[in-house]
């Protein structure tokens, strides 16, 4: 059985911003809090992480800062998927060379893949990967579906232990929990989803709702995982207008503008992304304030 590279809640974390770049002093910041609420994990340069607009130089400085800033106290696992696999076969021996745990490997974008497609490129990135890899499926992004079938396959590869599934099809992520078993762990990539997953055998969540509530988060995971189903679910269902207004406009535009009102950075985003509508920005920080957040 392959080594699990976390349980519970890892934090799809965002990068703070200021006008000189990346806001290094507020990351650190950020991260330590985020370590000391107890999350499972940190997932850096992801989607939330704005990875699609850093520089090749800012990608690999905000995963070295990263690791060198959780200094083992939690895995850190590090964004490197492209539509170039070449390019995420680089980015992946960095992210490896630097210290990460593990790296996520979103499909590839714009370009797409057929599945034969998906296995070669992903295959190709874990033979080169010098850490454990974690898929990452999220089709309304990428208008590419990663199949069961497929994952199946890409399930026996050794360095391959894990997906992110954020398709929102609990019926899809059913068959991949029947068609693959133990070869491989599943992630909910959705926060209204969380409990869903778990009860198909899932072992967390990558979540941008851990943000702003990173203690409250890994609490749903650790009370299914104690057996408190109910309390879970309760928390879930509690949690979900949050969850929705996290996601009322695209990620990571609102997640940006919880972490600026609590502190960490500015609420800057690089175009073509703009800051959160004004109206949708008051209706977050009220729910924010009603789970305890100071805002």
């Amino acid at each position: 059985m392959k080594k699990t590279v976390f349980s519970g809640a890892a934090t799809a974390i965002v990068t703070p911003m200021n006008e000189n770049g990346i806001d290094f002093e507020a990351f650190g910041r950020l991260i330590d809090w985020q370590v000391g609420q107890g999350v499972a994990a940190i997932v850096v340069a992801g989607t939330t992480g704005e990875s699609s607009t850093l520089t090749d130089e800012e990608h690999k400085a905000v995963i070295s800062f990263c690791v060198e800033r959780v200094a083992h106290r939690i895995p850190v696992i590090a964004g490197t998927g492209s539509n170039d696999t070449a390019y995420a076969i680089e980015l992946t021996k960095f992210a490896g060379e630097a210290g990460a745990d593990a790296v996520l490997l979103v499909t590839p974008y714009y370009n797409k893949a057929t599945q034969k497609g998906l296995i070669a490129s992903f295959t190709a990135i874990a033979d080169n990967s010098p850490v454990p890899c974690i898929l990452y499926n999220v089709p309304s992004r990428t208008g590419c579906n990663l199949l069961p079938e497929t994952v199946a396959v890409l399930a026996k590869h050794p360095n391959i232990v894990a997906i992110k599934e954020a398709s929102g099809n609990i019926s899809q992520i059913a068959k991949l929990a029947s068609l693959c078993g133990d070869d491989i762990d599943i992630y909910s990539g959705n926060d209204d989803q969380i409990v869903p997953i778990l009860s198909l055998g899932g072992k967390g969540v990558i979540s941008v709702l851990s943000n702003p509530l990173p203690a409250l988060t890994e609490e749903i995971c650790d009370r299914f995982f104690a057996g408190d189903v109910a309390g879970a679910r309760k928390l879930q269902l509690k949690l979900l207008p949050l969850v929705d207004a996290l996601f009322c406009e695209v990620n990571p535009i609102p997640a940006k503008a919880a972490m600026s009102a609590m502190g960490y950075g500015e609420n800057l985003l690089r175009l073509p992304l703009t800051p959160m509508e004004d109206a949708n920005r008051e209706g977050l920080l009220s729910l924010m304030r009603e789970n305890g957040r100071k805002v």
